[in-house]
């Protein structure tokens, strides 16, 4: 997976060579977005672009967060809140799976190469070639089932 310092370099360069500008905003988001290691929706990175001093307004976040998407830079997550939530697409196939609390809302990333083994061997079996796959699984979390 390429780093996160890397993606949002290449994010960058991408944009540029197409002849966009990497302004204020689409630039802080895309940082934002290269630090972290799950999806955010537009609020959450919003919010936290605030808390940091940023004075980027929330549909300028929403115009990035469009801009990203319709470049395939960014991936939509739907964890099935009625909320967007966005993460950095990585080149190569290489991603992540979610984890959603059913009672706190929290969203965590898990990867498992037994998980990938057997969706590649049901591509195998079907004769059916994936484009791509989202594993999303719902339950309790560690802090909501210890309460």
């Amino acid at each position: 997976m390429a780093t996160t310092a890397g993606w949002a370099a290449e994010t960058i360069a991408a944009l540029k060579r197409e002849g966009l500008r990497s302004g204020g905003a689409r630039h802080a988001v895309i940082a934002l977005l290269g630090g972290q290691d799950c999806c955010l929706s537009a609020q959450e990175i919003h919010d936290r672009l605030r808390a940091g001093g940023s004075t980027v307004g929330l549909a300028s976040v929403y115009r990035s967060l469009d801009l990203l998407a319709e470049r395939r830079l960014v991936q939509r997550i739907d964890v099935g809140d009625g909320v967007m939530r966005f993460e950095p697409a990585h080149a190569g196939g290489e991603h992540h799976h979610h984890l959603v609390c059913n009672d706190c809302g929290k969203v965590e990333a898990f990867a498992d190469e037994q998980l990938e083994r057997a969706l590649r061997a049901v591509e195998e079996t079907t004769g059916y070639a994936s484009a791509g796959h989202d594993v999303l699984l719902r339950g309790e979390c560690g802090d909501c089932r210890g309460a």
